[in-house]
Order: structure tokens, then sequence, then C-alpha cells
């Protein structure tokens, strides 16, 4: 046997490239066919927005005023109201910024940079909310069954 020529043969490296480039190419077509046909495109859903919240606490209790924590929009995109909500222990329930006794936003309206909301304590206004010094105020967002805290706030003691 001659070693030069057997090192030189490279009569079958077409022939295994070429299988080899086949079962890769029909392996990607059949990935991608089986996500189309099964849905698994439509599952991606939406992602919490990159916001950043400011929090100004207000407990100059004067006769006939309640204490509250604004809550102000500082930066980051503009954010559905419905999909924004205010939650803590002091929250009976959480607080949507489009429920009618807060007033200030619609269900169609977008919370962008700047724009506040105040949110009354004492267990009046709304949703029975009450401030303890410690506890935590937090803004959620939740759309289409997906839920992210985006910024909270201790009440100061």
């Amino acid at each position: 046997m001659k070693l030069k020529q057997l090192l030189t043969d490279d009569d079958a490296v077409s022939p295994v490239i070429g299988v080899i480039l086949m079962v890769a190419i029909t392996v990607i077509l059949a990935a991608v066919i089986a996500t189309f046909v099964l849905g698994l495109g439509e599952q991606v859903s939406d992602t919490a927005p990159n916001a950043n919240f400011q929090f100004d606490y207000n407990d100059s209790v004067s006769v006939g005023a309640n204490e509250n924590v604004t809550i102000t929009h500082t930066s980051g995109p503009a954010i559905e109201a419905s999909t924004l909500s205010v939650g803590g222990p002091g929250v009976n329930s959480s607080v949507g910024f489009t429920e009618t006794r807060i007033d200030q936003f619609g269900p169609n309206d977008e919370i962008s940079a700047g724009d506040s909301l105040t949110v009354v304590g004492n267990g009046t206004y709304p949703e029975d909310v009450t401030f303890t010094n410690g506890e935590t105020v937090s803004v959620i967002w939740s759309s289409e069954g997906d839920s992210a805290t985006l910024a909270n706030y201790e009440i100061p003691s």
C-alpha cells in the first residue's frame, strides 16, 4: 500500500459533508415548522417595562386632611394606566391607577414621565388605604397574567 496515496485520497469527504448538511437542514426546517404548527411563537408575553418611580410621603396631617404618598413616574417608557396598580400591606386590595375613586387617569391613558398619582392614607380613601411606619407601598405592573413590582417605597418612621 502506498502511504502517500492514502494521505492524499479524499474521495469520501464530499459525500459525508453532503449528508451532514442535508440532515442539519432537515432538522432546522422541522423545528421551524413545528414552532408554527404548535403555536409556540404566540406564547411570548409582554415583559415588564423598565420604569422608575419617585415616592413623596406627606404625613403632615391637618384637620380634615389625610397622610398620603405621591408616586411620580420619573423615567422610562409610557405605561398603560390600566396595567398599573398600587399595593402593599396598608392597601387592602390593589388600587388601580384607573379606578374612579382616584379619578386621575382613565382606562386608555398612558402614564409617562412626569405623571403622578396621590394615594391617600388613614383608611378613608381609596380602598381603605392606611399607612404604618415601616410598611412598603409598591407600584405593580400586570398584563395578561404576568405581573412585576416596578418600585417599592418604605413608609418612614
